[in-house]
């Protein structure tokens, strides 16, 4: 078993900066975890004290069902790749792969072997006898790689291996290392800052802010039932709308009210979880590719259609993304790209209010279950099916 477990792990700095703040974490044996979160939320700093570069101030950290607090780095059994590569320069591809085998004196036929599976695996056969000067940020990467794959640990480690390379690259290699991953069938523990990263690879995500582990899920639940409004406003590409807002009581059911009293139904799904904010002041949010040009919209419905200014356009092929004026606010729509809509031009747009999310405005948390939502997930998708106008948001 190469189990990562940390319990109630705290990192203070001087006595006084809080790095890391009672972190409680498992990661199963063969699993792909992702640490994201902003720059100096803790996370590097978390995969430090599981590699033991870091000292712990308070708490655990068990690899393989062993407590390591006080085991040195060599003896974890963990493998870890730097954002810097940190390959000898003066040194082959294959000298730099084989060398921690060499200093824990592997026989030389164990460690050819090993280094030739291992590029075999990265497709760097013919590299083995060039120097990091003489490769690209792939294949140094792949070389990094390669030195992890050798070692066989218990556990690999990654801090943001990817961010040096340029964008198609790092698309690229995204794909290698999961599919390394399913080949290698190991625990691996990878750090980054960017959150497509982290929704692409991962098996579970842990979101941190501000040295506190805020969700920890698969990428599919934080996407549709974040805990709170930075989850939710973290992960996804554009990011949720958030805008002020109140739920109002009519005899029809609650509404949501927005600035300028534009008015908005809460679908009746929710109107249990919401029935005690009546009155009340809640963070409304909501997806930008939850939010239609009326033209293409499936099923729309008359009193979740809002008029907006358009601000900006963002054309992209697949979709176009527009800026507009709801009222006094600002929202962000992924819509279909065969709009007609321009730049200063009124249009409708259309909220699908089954994938409404509402947030309380002093704890931050979402107010909605994830048993709601799922139902409201399931009435989104089968609206955008059974749509009769012969359009719909692919």
């Amino acid at each position: 078993m190469s189990n990562v477990i940390l319990k109630h792990v705290w990192k203070v700095y001087d006595g006084k900066v809080e790095a890391v703040k009672d972190a409680n974490l498992i990661i199963n044996d063969k699993e792909f975890a992702v640490l994201v979160g902003p720059s100096g939320c803790g996370k590097t700093t978390t995969l430090r004290m599981i590699a033991g570069l870091e000292e712990i101030t308070k708490g655990t950290v068990e690899i393989g069902g062993k407590i390591v607090n006080d085991v040195e780095p060599k003896d974890r059994d963990i493998a870890m790749v730097f954002q810097n590569y940190a390959l000898y320069p003066h040194m082959t591809v294959y000298q730099n792969m084989s060398f921690g085998l060499r200093l824990r004196k592997f026989p030389k036929a164990e460690i050819d072997k090993r280094v030739k599976e291992a590029s075999r695996i990265l497709g760097i056969e013919n590299l083995l006898e060039r120097k990091p000067k003489q490769l690209s940020g792939g294949q140094r990467q792949r070389v990094a790689l390669g030195r992890a794959i050798v070692r066989d640990p218990k556990v690999f480690l990654f801090d943001e291996p990817l961010s040096n390379l340029d964008a198609k690259l790092r698309v690229q290699m995204r794909s290698e290392l999961k599919k390394l991953h399913l080949r290698l069938n190991a625990t691996m523990v990878y750090v980054t800052h960017d959150q497509v990263e982290a929704m692409t690879m991962a098996d579970k995500i842990v979101v941190i802010k501000d040295g506190i582990i805020q969700q920890i899920d698969s990428p599919f639940n934080l996407y549709h039932y974040p805990k709170n409004t930075f989850v939710a406003g973290f992960i996804g590409s554009p990011s949720m709308n958030f805008l002020d807002a109140s739920v109002v009581g009519k005899d029809d059911g609650l509404w949501i009210k927005l600035k300028n009293d534009i008015m908005l139904k809460v679908p009746k799904i929710y109107e249990e979880e919401l029935v005690d904010y009546k009155g009340k002041d809640i963070v409304f949010g909501i997806r930008p590719e939850d939010i239609y040009d009326k033209m293409f919209a499936v099923a729309a419905k008359s009193e979740n259609t809002v008029s907006v200014s358009v601000d900006i356009l963002e054309p992209l092929g697949n979709q176009t993304i527009l800026h507009a004026k709801v009222g006094e606010d600002l929202v962000v729509a992924s819509i279909d790209p065969k709009t007609e809509a321009e730049v200063g031009q009124k249009i409708d747009l259309v909220f699908d209010m089954s994938m409404m999310r509402a947030f309380d405005v002093e704890t931050q948390q979402a107010i909605i279950t994830k048993e709601k939502l799922e139902h409201g997930l399931n009435e989104s998708k089968s609206a955008r099916v059974s749509g009769n106008n012969g359009s719909s948001k692919k």
